[in-house]
Parts: C-alpha cells; structure tokens; sequence
C-alpha cells in the first residue's frame, strides 16, 4: 500500500560522514591558488553551495571563475574520498531500511554535486535505499531556499505538510520549515540544545523510530 507520507534526508552530516574531507578540500584549493581562508570557513559555509560559499570568502564575483573554484574544490573532495573512504552515520543504514521495507517514500535533498553523490554510492551502495535523490545542480536555489526539498516532495508525489526533513545543518533547517515541512534535527554539527526550530532533536539517527516520525505527522502508529 503506497504511504501518504514520506521522509527527506540532507547528504552530509546525516547520511555519511565527509566532513574532514570537505574541509580539507577548500584548505588544498586555497593553498593550490594562493587564496586567503579563514579559520571559521566550514562552519560558517556548512550546508551551503560552493557558488554562495565562494563570494562570501571574497575569492571572486565572476561566474565563470566561481564555477571553475567550485568545480576544482569537488575534484580535491573526490579525490580525497577515493583515498580515505567514507563513514556512514550510525543508525543510517537501519533507519533507511525500516522506512523501506514500511514502504514509506525516501528522498535525498543535498547541495552536494551529483558527481559526488554518484561517487559516494558507487562505494556504499546506498542509492538502492532511495526513492530519488535531489542534488545541487537540480535546483535553482540552495539553502535556505526550500527548493531542493519542495521538489524532492513533489517527485515522491507528496505534499510538502506530509513530508519530514531529516537535517544537521540550520540552513537545511531553515529550508525546510520555509518549505512547511517537519523537522527532525541530528546533532551532528551543532548540539542537541541549539536545534531548537526542530520538531525533534536527536544525538544520531539510532534514536529515530517509524513510531516517532508518525507522531510528528499526528498519525496513527502502525
């Protein structure tokens, strides 16, 4: 029987684990062309698409050339998951697999490239979990604009009211609420006690049950 509802889920900080790779991606590429970085740059871009994290560092104003950094920073990122591997959130996996085997629709809604997703499941295999993936270059708008989710909602067939987002970072949170979605918050980038626009907020994803998403939608348990 198909669902009435369905969950999204952010890439990076919730599904996998990439962080130290993508920081250390925009520390080569700032050492590669001799540009300035500073020490809150992850933080402060986190969750956000390299073409609005570029002018922020002032490392350009041009397309072109903003695309070009974008594109090399990715290249780096690849490269270095190829050499180091990658960790999948605890409790990912089984989440993933519950919902499916519920039959409850599942998305990605990422700014990652596609490119990376494509590289990232290659070695986890964890596109045969999703209903669909969202990416960066599907869309318009990154975060905080609610795109990337609306059109993940709207390819599972879904109202926006009868889907869940599943964030780390407070634009994809912000994202979400501006798409009328809920909300469940992991703690992996900010603490639990920060998330406070979330319906739920969660150390890991071991902690999420089909009962507890349900509830957040007001519908019966199974």
């Amino acid at each position: 029987m198909k669902q009435s509802w369905g969950v999204l889920f952010d890439w990076d900080g919730v599904i996998i684990d990439s962080s130290s790779q993508h920081k250390h991606s925009w520390e080569l590429l700032a050492l590669e062309r001799g540009l300035y970085l500073p020490d809150d740059h992850f933080k402060s871009g986190f969750g956000k698409r390299n073409e609005a994290i570029i002018p922020t560092l002032g490392w350009g104003e041009d397309p072109e050339q903003i695309r070009n950094l974008a594109d090399r920073k990715e290249e780096l990122y690849r490269s270095l998951v190829a050499a180091e591997g990658v960790v999948i959130m605890d409790g990912a996996r089984e989440l993933l697999e519950a919902l499916r085997d519920a039959g409850i629709p599942r998305a990605v809604g990422s700014s990652t490239p596609k490119e990376n997703l494509n590289a990232l499941f290659a070695v986890t295999g964890l596109d045969e979990l999703f209903n669909t993936v969202v990416c960066g270059s599907d869309v318009s708008c990154g975060k905080p604009d609610p795109e990337v989710f609306l059109r993940g909602a709207s390819i599972l067939g879904l109202k926006p009211e009868d889907c869940i987002v599943i964030e780390d970072a407070f634009v994809g949170i912000q994202a979400a609420r501006r798409g009328g979605m809920k909300v469940v918050g992991v703690a992996t980038t900010n603490s639990v006690e920060a998330l406070l626009e979330c319906d739920l907020a969660v150390e890991s994803l071991l902690e999420i049950t089909i009962e507890k998403l349900q509830a957040l939608l007001d519908l019966p348990s199974r």
